[in-house]
């Protein structure tokens, strides 16, 4: 839901210079981009906790067929195990998101020449991500350890990880975490705003509400897919547990390689791809609604 929100806080540049302009407007009183900050939180979270709700048996198929090995098989039961967990996670991380994203944001819009705008949201995407891992990453080894059987609840969950592999359990996979995270946002961001100012430009107007859906769809489902194999690696990582199958990132990915050839990076690839562009779909189209209102 987090990568979600960034969706909604990365809107286009011509929304994102409106934002601003309307807070340089009413620089004496603070008070007004505080509001910002909040109504954007509270937007994105609110409609961030509906979508991972509706789709969250898609990620949960998702996690089940990318922590499996070989050829086995996925259980299609529980398919909503570490739901409450997870949105528990994930509105503080959305929150410490917004926190760290607005400010930086604003600093950089000042410092940085107009044509390096893009780069400014880029920056400061980057520098919300890496603070909101400090509890998104926590958040995801909880949940995708219970989606795949290995609790019943959250809390018992957190005691056994910290009860067997130390504090540093519930921080598995970081690494991969960062890894897959950086460039998804990189690469979905700038997808969806060159085939947006892209497509203002030849349609010489500004996008309705379901064009902004399917542009956003079309980033969400391409990004999705190239990035699979890194979402694989971190999967394999956040949920293996005390066994410690996989020494690192790289012997992950040479294990997987040796013993489920390179096909295995590709697991889960449809219902990932799925879930993040109806989802991507649902938040740029409703981000769009929010700018404008």
């Amino acid at each position: 839901m987090t990568d979600i929100l960034k969706c909604k806080m990365s809107t286009s540049l011509d929304e994102q210079r409106k934002i601003s302009a309307s807070v340089s407007i009413q620089q004496g009183n603070p008070l007004d981009f505080l509001r910002i900050i909040y109504e954007g939180a509270i937007a994105g979270a609110a409609a961030g906790v509906v979508v991972e709700t509706a789709l969250y048996p898609i990620d949960t198929i998702k996690t089940r067929l990318q922590a499996v090995r070989g050829g086995g098989k996925i259980i299609l039961k529980g398919l909503y195990s570490g739901l409450a967990g997870n949105i528990a996670g994930v509105l503080p991380a959305s929150a410490i998101f917004v926190g760290v994203y607005e400010p930086a944001k604003q600093q950089l819009l000042k410092s940085l020449p107009e044509n390096l705008s893009a780069l400014a949201h880029l920056t400061a995407g980057a520098l919300g991500g890496a603070a909101s891992s400090i509890v998104r990453v926590p958040t995801e080894v909880v949940k995708q350890r219970m989606q795949t059987g290995q609790f019943i609840s959250a809390p018992s969950a957190v005691r056994a990880i910290v009860a067997k592999e130390g504090f540093r359990g519930l921080y598995a996979g970081y690494g991969s975490f960062l890894l897959r995270d950086l460039p998804f946002d990189a690469i979905q961001f700038c997808i969806y705003e060159q085939l947006r100012m892209g497509y203002k430009i030849a349609a010489k107007r500004d996008l309705n509400d379901p064009e902004n859906a399917i542009i956003g769809a079309f980033a969400g489902a391409f990004t999705g897919a190239i990035t699979t194999p890194l979402d694989v690696i971190k999967t394999r990582l956040m949920v293996q547990g005390p066994a410690n199958q996989y020494k690192g990132i790289y012997n992950c990915v040479g294990t997987i390689m040796k013993e489920e050839g390179p096909s295995a990076f590709l697991k889960g690839i449809g219902p990932r791809v799925l879930w993040i562009s109806v989802g991507g779909s649902i938040f740029f189209g409703i981000s769009s609604i929010d700018c404008r209102s």
